[in-house]
């Protein structure tokens, strides 16, 4: 681990993290309207899942050559490609395994309620958030 891995590392860390919010803002976004949690999740996690893989695609074959560089300076380019390309394929299984796993025991499960006014009125219900544990009230 020189300083060389370790900005790739940083690199490697944003890019597994931006995939992984691709899901989470997604699911999201989904609950939001009145889907269920794991509906959200399973439909985020399928939507996404081709700009989560041709991210990591593009990031594995894009520094591949760092891997198979010789000469002067490739000990620098070999610690930044190595940490890359293993570092994104290990990244998008997780993205595409655990992540999905994580936000259905974390995520809050949201309601849509509506009122009889948003009844009488034509719009649809406020967001509400169910209670997390049996026996509490959602007022």
């Amino acid at each position: 681990m020189n300083i060389y891995s370790q900005v790739g590392l940083i690199t490697l860390v944003g890019l597994v993290a931006k995939n992984g919010i691709l899901i989470v803002q997604f699911a999201s976004h989904l609950q939001e309207t009145g889907v269920a949690k794991l509906q959200a999740v399973t439909d985020a996690s399928s939507t996404r899942l081709r700009p989560i893989l041709m991210t990591s695609a593009a990031t594995v074959v894009g520094h591949t050559p760092l891997i198979l560089a010789t000469g002067p300076g490739a000990g620098a380019r070999n610690s930044i490609g190595i940490m890359l390309v293993s570092g994104m394929a290990i990244g998008t299984l997780f993205t595409l395994f655990i992540v999905p796993s994580i936000y259905m025991a974390v995520a809050r499960t949201r309601t849509v309620r509506a009122t009889v006014e948003d009844a009488v009125e034509g719009r649809t219900g406020a967001l509400v958030e169910a209670p997390a544990q049996a026996g509490w009230s959602a007022t």
